[in-house]
């Protein structure tokens, strides 16, 4: 648990300062068609920098399946829809952690008012898929994308699977 919450400080950290930091968009278009490089492009910085983070880390594994790079850094592209503030994100990470039963049902619903941002972050990877498919992603991209916060119970039943679990370490590191 304290593991968890010094990474996601340290998530948070690095978005205060992604400003400053330069986002490798060729190392993106290396992977991602001209229509996904614009989804790519609407993400914000810190997203963006994350994106390539779990890019790197996969590659660096010896990883190169083009749907799992593809995923890798369009996952999070949904929240583009309804971008999320820093306080936002450590409003539902701590709810989720300390009273998931109430952060779940704050889940349901229409991204607005004080639920918006519970909202956005069950419902963005579902909005990430969408985005993908009608950018020209495979379905099996658009597939990671959307399963990408859903935990496995016991070992990778699929090719799918197997890519899920790649593309989750990754994300948490």
């Amino acid at each position: 648990m304290i593991a968890r919450i010094r990474r996601r400080m340290r998530q948070g950290l690095a978005a205060l300062i992604a400003f400053a930091r330069p986002v490798d968009f060729g190392a993106a278009a290396e992977v991602l068609s001209a229509q996904q490089m614009a989804l790519f492009q609407r993400m914000r910085r810190s997203e963006q920098l994350h994106a390539l983070r779990v890019l790197q880390i996969l590659q660096a594994q010896g990883h190169h399946h083009p749907d799992l790079l593809t995923a890798a850094l369009l996952h999070d592209v949904g929240k583009s829809r309804y971008p999320l503030t820093l306080p936002e994100r450590t409003l539902v990470v701590l709810m989720r952690r300390l009273l998931p039963h109430l952060a779940a049902r704050w889940s349901a619903g229409r991204p607005r008012g004080w639920r918006r941002a519970f909202v956005i972050a069950q419902e963005h990877p579902v909005w990430s898929a969408e985005d993908m498919l009608a950018a020209g992603a495979s379905p099996l991209a658009a597939a990671l994308a959307r399963r990408h916060q859903e935990r496995l119970d016991g070992p990778p039943q699929s090719e799918e699977d197997r890519l899920l679990q790649l593309l989750q370490a990754a994300d948490e590191e």
